[in-house]
């Protein structure tokens, strides 16, 4: 990589383009199978203009040279997890902030826009449903991920951690059956992202739903096959799930409302994405609600089952009470007992405690004690 192509991109700070200086004079720099100095962690690098890509195959430094050099023509870079060295590299090439280059690598941002210079850097929280046979106090029902999107005059980079939300379809849909909005630019790569992602929102959401439609009906069923343990899981999943929809609201109103920006063909576009959003916030709030109705009810019955034990518990004490009482009194060493020289005053003694036992028993069951 020579020095000329470093000097295209935006400056860093000092310290930082020290230390990918020296990664790379020192040959640290990360190298795939497909071109030398190209980082693993890329998936797909492609040169689009006038909605078309252009055939070959590039290295990143080689795309956004080739992209400069076309009126209209920009690069769509993809990494999947990249390591610092890998992001230095990259950043270095395209002149990406130290800070966005920092959050892009950790991947524990909530979602934002921001903007650096003449990049835009834009988070999102992917997220996917995992399947199971049956929920448990265990299970793991969402599966949460990160994507960033750096937009730039000539460059798309975006930057995939977690299984979520792969963009092999996007990039073939749009090359396939859409290249009059990948016409459009970067931005519009940036749209067909946040709509993949946003789209397997609902999906979740949906999927949830018949979660939460099984624990509600063990819940409130006769047997009541759904313990609170289950409950609290699918609302921590669902708590999971909130975090990555609802903070994503504010950077899709500020693209919507942006002026000079992003494209006005491309907004409303985002406008569709934002409406998406807005109804799978909805649909998060509603669950989140029904999930507390939920909890509350089946700690009521638990409540209610634990008042029926004691009652069953009590009614028991006191029809052993009566025999106990008998018992003691006829236990006492007097010489002058009632009945004791009476033939029949052993089967008549416990003639009369059944009858009173079962006098009890009719009185608990008619009141529901037993």
């Amino acid at each position: 990589m020579t020095e000329r192509s470093w000097s295209r991109g935006r400056p860093l700070g000092v310290a930082w383009a020290a230390r990918v200086r020296g990664l790379l004079n020192n040959g640290d720099a990360p190298s795939g199978a497909d071109a030398p100095g190209t980082p693993s962690s890329v998936v797909d690098c492609g040169v689009y203009q006038g909605g078309q890509r252009t055939p070959g195959d590039f290295s990143p430094d080689q795309a956004l040279a080739e992209a400069r050099s076309r009126d209209g023509a920009f690069v769509w870079l993809g990494l999947h997890e990249p390591s610092a060295e890998e992001m230095a590299w990259i950043a270095e090439t395209y002149g990406l902030h130290e800070l966005a280059v920092e959050d892009a690598v950790k991947a524990e941002q909530r979602p934002k826009l921001e903007q650096f210079g003449s990049v835009h850097f834009l988070v999102l929280r992917t997220a996917r449903y995992v399947p199971h046979k049956e929920l448990t106090e265990s299970s793991q029902v969402v599966e949460t991920g990160q994507m960033m999107i750096f937009v730039g005059e000539h460059f798309v980079i975006t930057v995939r951690h977690g299984d979520a939300s792969e963009m092999a379809p996007v990039r073939a849909d749009l090359e396939t059956k859409r290249a009059a909005l990948l016409e459009q630019g970067p931005w519009a790569v940036a749209y067909a992202v946040t709509d993949r992602v946003v789209d397997h929102y609902l999906e979740v959401a949906d999927e949830v739903e018949d979660d939460l439609d099984i624990i509600e009906e063990g819940v409130f069923s006769r047997d009541r096959i759904a313990p609170i343990q289950q409950v609290y899981q699918l609302k921590r999943e669902l708590v999971e799930f909130r975090r990555a929809v609802v903070p994503l609201q504010r950077p899709l109103a500020a693209i919507t409302s942006s002026q000079g920006v992003v494209p006005k063909e491309i907004r409303r576009y985002f406008r569709d994405v934002q409406d998406h959003l807005t109804r799978t916030v909805e649909q998060v709030s509603s669950y989140d609600d029904l999930l507390n109705s939920i909890l509350q009810a089946r700690l009521a019955q638990v409540t209610v089952d634990q008042n029926n034990d004691m009652r069953k518990i009590a009614s028991w004490a006191a029809i052993a009470t009566v025999w106990t009482a008998f018992a003691g009194v006829y236990g006492m060493n007097f010489d002058y007992m009632p009945e004791t020289d009476w033939k029949y005053g052993y089967p008549a003694l416990i003639a009369l405690l059944s009858f009173v036992t079962v006098l009890l028993y009719r009185a608990f069951r008619r009141n529901g004690w037993l």
